[in-house]
């Protein structure tokens, strides 16, 4: 174990220990979580999906920041992201139970707020589903943009000021990896079941949880780059 390794524990465990060991700071995050919910949303994917990358950076390059990193700029896109997960997480758990109605499902749009059952499940994986083939590869192409405009900018905070050059970046793209790896695989055999058991979960914590998994995210787009350069 390197030091850097220690250091980034020591601050992961100040960070959250407080929330498990002292209950009237849990119960400030419950209150402030419910009253502000797109703040948090935001301040929940600042830090665990940068956390994410960092974990990801050491995995494949050995240390958790690069000059080119750009902590800043990063927190700030991941932020802006998790305020559109939040977003979609609403617009499909709402939308895709009302269409399972349609379709002829009863009581479709009651079955999260319900019992575990094996159609509150059925309804958690159609929204899955759904939100992961619409919503997920346009986040991820987008995401894979910003994360090539920070480190052409040097992981300087003109990054966020910078116009990006959409076309020459999508042009430049490797859709082999993105297709082939990030689309082709993760989102069927990793997104796919990750979400259904977010929307199993009672609705105040469907976000955290999504942002939990964003660690997950940061780890598969840097093994993702990873494998570009191969």
């Amino acid at each position: 174990m390197k030091k850097s390794d220690l250091v980034f524990i020591v601050i992961v465990v100040a960070l959250f220990l407080p929330f498990f060991v002292c209950d009237a700071v849990y119960e400030w995050y419950k209150t402030f979580n419910s009253e502000h919910a797109i703040v948090m949303s935001f301040l929940k994917f600042a830090i665990l999906s940068t956390m994410g990358e960092m974990i990801g950076m050491r995995i494949s390059n050995g240390k958790y920041i690069t000059k080119t990193f750009g902590l800043i700029p990063r927190m700030v896109i991941w932020g802006v992201l998790g305020i559109c997960i939040g977003m979609a997480m609403t617009i499909f758990s709402t939308g895709v139970p009302v269409f399972m109605e349609v379709a002829g499902m009863e009581n479709a749009t009651k079955m999260l707020a319900g019992e575990l059952c094996l159609n509150k499940v059925l309804v958690a994986l159609a929204i899955s589903v759904a939100m992961n083939t619409i919503f997920a590869p346009v986040f991820m192409t987008f995401h894979k943009i910003t994360d090539t405009h920070i480190l052409n900018n040097g992981g300087s905070l003109k990054a966020l000021i910078t116009p990006i050059p959409f076309s020459k970046y999508i042009s430049e793209l490797n859709w082999k990896v993105q297709w082939g790896f990030v689309f082709k695989k993760t989102i069927p055999f990793f997104w796919y079941p990750a979400h259904t058991i977010t929307f199993l979960l009672p609705q105040e914590m469907r976000v955290l949880f999504a942002a939990l998994l964003g660690v997950a995210l940061g780890v598969i787009l840097a093994l993702a780059a990873v494998k570009s350069r191969k």
